[in-house]
């Protein structure tokens, strides 16, 4: 597959995530011709993925089709498909799974920007995503819906106050801003938007257990606005497990071990993994095409211009990697959107003054600080050393959220759902699509 018909440079972008995005975007007008590579036709708002899950937005409203956001970009095209492997000597990407049905295509590339994010790790424990779906991914969104709303529907049939209790259970693994997002969002769900659904059952009585194996929820953002969080959880009816980790997911219990070892099972239907992360696979394979291994994170080592060592002509960016500095340190940068973003404005930067013969100094991350949602006007935030919490930090994270949403239409649409919500407690999109 050719890139170009015109003999310009050939820029592949592998990921149509928050890094590649931006790289194509930033390189709008130059003198490339552009290919984003992605597996799936749209790009997802990672950071309201967690409402999609609670039914207060809908799937539409955080994924916006990559042909729409780059259909007035004349120098860049769209390919769905997998990347299977990169030829890096040959300077083409393997690609497999193509809509027409072919498999092992090669596309040429003069520059590629590999840009593959991120998934949970379930640290070894794979074997528990059947029974603790991710909140990383649309499908897994959509999937947690439907097992949370479904987790009401059998409580008020179910006769036994036993198994009823562990219907009405809902456990979310990991203490970080998606878990406390998430954990706050389905307290509010049931004590709020459900309470005058159901007859025979009291939503209200749900438990919502938020499980965190550091000291403290939301190590992020500094101590004193992770027990405000903290605080503010509990109010909204969240139990917050710090100091605990899970053991085991069952199909209806999840073990859950204290700081003092002793292992507590607990009847619960409903699991939430949003613990750990994992770099891409692809990761491992530009690792193993030079020669090179990744971290426990599976992480790939780049060097301080993001590029791949030995090889100028590859940048690798996003959640997929971590950098070696010009002093030698490496530099680990969290894995959330901000970081990405700039890495793929910083690589589109690069590309440019390559062309025109400039250099370009190394990247460096500026921190705009850390914003976490809660609940219904309750947020922390931690903004190049301002600290705000309650309805300040929960009102700058509207706008900061809104501000990033791609799209008018989504960003009208979400305002709108999210105005409706904050007077009416409701969610429109509490449809249970499962399909057996």
């Amino acid at each position: 597959m050719s890139a170009t018909e015109r003999g310009r440079p050939r820029v592949v972008v592998v990921g149509g995530g928050f890094a590649g995005l931006q790289a194509v975007r930033k390189l709008r007008g130059a003198a490339v011709d552009v290919t984003l590579v992605d597996r799936q036709n749209f790009h997802l708002f990672q950071p309201l993925v967690y409402q999609v899950a609670t039914g207060a937005l809908s799937a539409a409203e955080v994924a916006a089709p990559l042909r729409a956001v780059f259909k007035r970009q004349a120098n860049a095209r769209v390919v769905l498909a997998e990347v299977n492997g990169f030829d890096l000597d040959q300077r083409q990407v393997v690609l497999d799974h193509l809509p027409n049905g072919a498999r092992e295509e090669r596309l040429d590339y003069d520059t590629l920007v590999v840009a593959g994010g991120s998934r949970y790790s379930y640290f070894g424990h794979d074997d528990w995503m059947a029974r603790a779906p991710e909140l990383k991914s649309l499908s897994g969104a959509l999937d947690i819906r439907n097992r949370i709303l479904t987790a009401f529907e059998a409580a008020e049939v179910e006769p036994d106050d036993e198994r009823r209790r562990s219907w009405l259970t809902f456990v979310v693994v990991g203490g970080g801003p998606t878990g406390v997002e998430m954990a706050g969002q389905i307290a509010e769900l049931a004590r709020a938007s459900l309470r005058r659904d159901f007859r025979q059952v009291d939503t209200r009585s749900a438990r919502v257990l938020l499980v965190e194996t550091a000291d403290r929820i939301l190590t992020g953002f500094p101590p004193s606005l992770s027990h405000k969080a903290e605080r503010a959880l509990e109010k909204l009816g969240v139990t917050p497990l710090v100091g605990h980790t899970v053991v085991n997911v069952g199909s209806d219990s999840v073990a859950i071990r204290s700081g003092s070892d002793e292992v507590e099972d607990v009847g619960a239907h409903t699991v939430i993994w949003a613990a750990g992360v994992a770099a891409s696979p692809l990761a491992a394979t530009l690792a193993s095409a030079i020669g090179s291994e990744v971290d426990r994170a599976g992480r790939l080592t780049v060097t301080a211009d993001l590029t791949l060592p030995g090889r100028p002509e590859v940048f690798a960016i996003g959640d997929m990697v971590r950098i070696a500095q010009s002093d030698g340190t490496i530099l680990a940068l969290p894995g959330v959107a901000p970081v990405a973003m700039q890495e793929g404005r910083y690589v589109a930067r690069v590309i440019r003054n390559r062309l025109s013969g400039r250099a370009t100094k190394e990247f460096k991350y500026v921190d705009k600080g850390n914003l976490a949602t809660i609940g219904r006007s309750k947020a922390v935030a931690d903004i190049k050393g301002v600290r705000l919490a309650g309805f300040p930090a929960w009102v700058t994270w509207l706008v900061v959220h809104l501000f990033y949403l791609i799209g008018f239409q989504n960003r009208l649409l979400v305002v709108t759902r999210w105005a409706f919500s904050f007077v009416t407690h409701g969610r429109g999109a509490r449809i249970i699509n499962e399909t057996k």
